[in-house]
């Protein structure tokens, strides 16, 4: 389990390291471009939704567990960019299926 730190002094959200590794492809691209966007998610042990808005200049950390060598999904990276683009922001969704294929 990895933490998204968001914000000054840092809000920790607690998220699967392999859900935080997708993530933080299609968010650092995003913010890359200057793009600011909502990132929501369910909290599956309150039951609870979240959305924070994501912006370039608020500070935020990724710190996974787990060594970061596994492969990349490349399909779950297109489904998350598609959803990031859309007006409703980036949610976090399930990892397809699909044989994970690496990325560099």
């Amino acid at each position: 389990m990895g933490n998204l730190i968001y914000g000054a002094p840092g809000d920790e959200i607690p998220l699967d390291d392999r859900a935080l590794l997708h993530l933080r492809v299609v968010v650092l691209a995003k913010l890359r471009r200057d793009e600011k966007f909502a990132l929501s998610w369910d909290d599956e042990a309150t039951g609870r939704s979240h959305t924070i808005w994501l912006h370039p200049a608020i500070p935020l950390q990724f710190v996974l567990d787990a060594s970061t060598n596994t492969g990349l999904n490349r399909h779950w990276i297109e489904q998350l960019t598609a959803v990031a683009n859309s007006g409703s922001g980036l949610r976090l969704l399930p990892e397809p299926l699909a044989e994970p294929a690496a990325i560099a």
